[in-house]
């Protein structure tokens, strides 16, 4: 398999994901124009598109990639269904076409509907967790985000988190001024140089991730403090919900 970002919108990234074969799967095209280019240059054969959620910069390109290839499936869930997805899927349904199986992981928070894609090593995750942080919650509570990025901990450690936004260095901000250690310190250090250096920061994997996103640590007790929280005082969900809401404020 060969994965691909390309590079959408101000902040956006559009996966694809390629067999041996040339069969390709597109995730989240924010825009269609990116896709078609590269489709055409590198000689790829597009299979199907997959939707996370329902937000414009994860379906945007719908429209100009079905203009192109009127018979390609649009996998999404149902609150994707006016954007353009024309198959319906929920978490536990496994999607398979060509050398491709997804697994389809309900995780509501982002939106009530969110889901992600998992073919191992690949997880295509969309606004659930980005690479030292986690999305917003516009429509899901707090609870519903811990417990989705709880299921994502419980993949396998080499899973490739393939988010759909660089927000790496002010992520990595933020959980510097919350939890300072060494780690934290040297993986700030090492994406703002990527970042000078025009370079992705993602795909990310779930070992780095435990190890540097503070949304992950909650049950850390220094952490607990340093947002004003005595530690072992309230559920865990409670952490993080006081962590978001620092977050969204930092």
């Amino acid at each position: 398999m060969e994965l691909i970002s390309i590079p959408a919108l101000s902040d956006n990234y559009i996966w694809l994901l390629c067999d041996e074969n040339r069969h390709t799967v597109i995730i989240d095209p924010a825009e269609s124009q990116p896709v078609l280019d590269t489709l055409k240059s590198r000689g790829w054969i597009p299979d199907a598109i997959l939707l996370t959620h329902h937000h414009h910069d994860h379906v945007g390109g719908v429209p100009g990639i079905i203009d192109q290839f009127p018979d390609l499936p649009v996998y999404g869930p149902e609150e994707t269904q006016n954007k353009g997805a024309t198959i319906v899927v929920r978490g536990g349904n496994r999607i398979n076409f060509g050398c491709f199986s997804f697994l389809v992981i309900d995780v509501p928070g982002h939106t009530l509907g969110h889901i992600a894609f998992y073919q191992a090593p690949y997880l295509f995750c969309g606004d659930t967790l980005f690479s030292g942080g986690c999305g917003r919650l516009f429509e899901g509570t707090a609870e519903q985000m811990y417990a989705s990025i709880g299921k994502i901990a419980e993949l396998p450690d080499d899973t490739l988190i393939c988010c759909a936004h660089e927000y790496t260095i002010s992520n990595m901000k933020f959980a510097h001024a919350v939890l300072p250690n060494q780690t934290i310190s040297e993986y700030l250090q090492k994406v703002t140089k990527m970042g000078e250096n025009n370079q992705p920061t993602v795909p990310t994997t779930l070992q780095t991730e435990k190890k540097i996103n503070i949304f992950l640590k909650c049950d850390d007790v220094d952490l607990q403090r340093n947002i004003g929280i005595t530690p072992h005082s309230q559920p865990l969900s409670s952490v993080f919900r006081q962590l978001r809401k620092q977050k969204d404020q930092f």
